[in-house]
């Protein structure tokens, strides 16, 4: 059972290194890094976010969201600005042309699947086997 080969952390952490190494290439001609592409997701999903709520979502630090949202921010894809309801309160939002970005990102999945040769099925198979070793449940 000590074998490298047997163990489950060794196949996840060298899987998760490689799904960022298969993203790399897909994601460059979008100007986009893996955690940044995971942010974006979330604003794609909701917008506006905190700083805490958008770090809590991607099960990161706020310290090490933030650089990840200054960067985005410089890239004018994303804007931080006090909440109207709550002036204490910061508010990432999506510019328009983070909100454009979403429709060149919509072609991502179908070439992760293509690279790594699993259709939609497969795909959300594994996702869920490993999700509860993420501390998330999969989604219904």
């Amino acid at each position: 059972m000590l074998k490298l080969e047997n163990q489950l952390c060794f196949a996840l952490v060298t899987a998760a290194r490689n799904v960022v190494s298969i993203y790399r290439p897909i994601l460059e001609p979008l100007g986009l890094t893996h955690p940044q592409y995971l942010v974006m997701l979330a604003l794609w999903e909701q917008s506006p976010r905190t700083l805490g709520e958008l770090a809590a979502e991607l099960a990161l630090e706020p310290a090490t969201a933030s650089p990840l949202v200054k960067r985005l921010e410089k890239e004018g894809l994303v804007a931080r600005g006090r909440s109207s309801a709550d002036e204490r309160r910061l508010d990432i939002v999506l510019t328009d042309a983070g909100r454009a970005l979403r429709e060149r990102a919509l072609d991502v999945p179908r070439q992760v699947m293509e690279a790594v040769q699993m259709d939609a099925e497969q795909v959300a198979a594994l996702r869920d086997g490993v999700s509860r070793f993420a501390g998330r449940t999969a989604p219904v």
